[in-house]
């Protein structure tokens, strides 16, 4: 019997800041390395030292290259890891872009704090810089889909294609003979852009996101309602301004809004694309064809109907430009980017809407926008709402309760036990006695900075 170790670092009790670090006899590891988001006592975990030995993590393995599953990946290097980051060439390609984009923002905000003074903290510093992100960078491997990696003689791990964002994984790791999933992000059956999710047939020690854990996604007509708000933004004559999260997100509205262009269902509106980031990972898509849908021709087409932003100049003169518009900006869940910009001088008109496309977590400026906020503080001072507030749930990028229950139904065995991670309180608890109900297998909630001892 072998002794492996857990320790739950992110992502549980939470949906952000997935972190799982696995000690064996022959070599630990970690699963994702994110960052914290939302509520502001998640946020200042970030500035606080993991409770292991950094120095003792031979390799990180990452799901896919969302912030919230790779943004500590610079601290991880200041707290003295010197290993390998492995990931698929997509995922490594994303997060280059993720880590940099970041790193320029975090910059950027501290030094607008200090010249502003709106921060308590004398000097604001980054949470990491442009350098300490170029290091990491130096640590990524590229890996295959589906081939077998051996990471020591009783450990080996493959990467296989997952849906949610390109590059995309769930982890399957053989440790001294058991099977151990790490489910990262599940993606949608059916996506515009995306493959449906591979599907695991074994798992001994299962540990499985729950972001939808407790919903279903709204069969909505998204192509009607989405036509509808464009018409009304045309007649009062205002925007459309769309927060966007800038991988596959941003990708995905942009080929809605073309094909709706392409059926004559709404007028040629232009529509303005203000997020480097996003626009740096529209060329993974060109890069890495094989893990999308989009024909190369349709691609190009659709990237030559937009006005893609690339200065801050150009986002002050959109923002000045009198025509009916439609902005797709960064980021996701209004916590930085430029589209912060966009609402603190737009949002206390009623001629504005403005579009939620994605999840938005706890603490966040849209989740404050989803339950109804009549004022939003953007860079220190406040900003009445007065726009009108859509929501589209159905153009998710996770998998809702009933294709978590697909994902999982595809196990041939009835897993040891399942772990519950990336989600919050409620959709935990609903999850857990689904898959109780459904499958009848063994299922904990871990907490926070929770060990878990297991003998294999």
């Amino acid at each position: 019997m072998e002794k492996i170790k857990i320790h739950f670092l992110g992502a549980s009790g939470t949906v952000t800041g997935s972190k799982y670090f696995l000690e064996t006899p022959e070599i630990n590891f970690m699963v994702d390395c994110g960052m914290f988001q939302g509520l502001k006592e998640l946020r200042q975990i970030n500035w606080t030292p993991l409770p292991i030995d950094v120095s003792k993590i031979d390799v990180v393995l990452l799901t896919h290259g969302h912030l919230d599953h790779t943004g500590y990946l610079p601290r991880l290097l200041k707290e003295g890891f010197q290993g390998k980051i492995l990931g698929t060439a997509p995922t490594l390609s994303i997060t280059k872009i993720i880590l940099r984009d970041s790193a320029k923002i975090q910059e950027e905000e501290a030094q607008s704090a200090n010249e502003q003074g709106y921060s308590k903290h004398h000097p604001a510093l980054p949470f990491y810089n442009l350098e300490e992100a170029e290091k990491t960078i130096d640590l990524f491997q590229g890996v295959e889909k589906d081939e077998w990696i051996n990471l020591s003689e009783h450990v080996k791990c493959r990467f296989r294609y997952n849906g949610h964002i390109i590059g995309a994984t769930f982890l399957e790791l053989d440790i001294f003979g058991k099977r151990f999933v790490f489910s990262g992000d599940v993606g949608r059956m059916e996506d515009s852009l995306l493959y449906p999710p591979e599907r695991p047939e074994w798992a001994d020690y299962l540990f499985i996101e729950s972001t939808y854990g407790n919903k279903l996604h709204p069969e909505e007509d998204v192509e009607a309602i989405l036509v509808s708000i464009i018409n009304q933004t045309i007649k009062e004559r205002g925007n459309l301004i769309i927060p966007s999260f800038a991988v596959e997100r941003l990708q995905s509205l942009m080929y809605l809004l073309y094909r709706l262009y392409l059926k004559n269902r709404i007028p040629n509106i232009p529509v303005f694309i203000d997020s480097p980031m996003g626009s740096n990972v529209l060329s993974v898509f060109q890069q890495y064809m094989n893990w999308h849908k989009l024909p190369q021709s349709e691609y190009r087409a659709m990237c030559n109907h937009f006005t893609i932003i690339s200065s801050y100049a150009d986002t002050w003169k959109t923002i000045d430009d009198p025509r009916p518009k439609i902005v797709i900006a960064g980021s996701g869940m209004v916590t930085g980017g430029r589209v912060l910009t966009y609402l603190k001088q737009l949002i206390d008109n009623t001629s504005t809407h403005v579009l939620m496309v994605g999840y938005q977590a706890e603490g966040t400026r849209g989740r404050q926008l989803l339950e109804g906020a009549h004022e939003l503080k953007f860079f220190g001072k406040y900003v009445a709402v007065k726009a009108k507030v859509h929501h589209f749930e159905s153009l998710s990028a996770h998998a809702d309760q009933h294709e978590l229950l697909h994902w999982l139904g595809a196990i041939k065995n009835i897993p040891e036990q399942v772990f519950l991670i990336h989600g919050e309180p409620t959709a935990l608890d609903a999850f857990r006695v689904k898959i109780k109900d459904a499958f009848g297998w063994r299922v904990h909630i871990p907490k926070l900075f929770e060990t878990i001892e297991l003998l294999v």
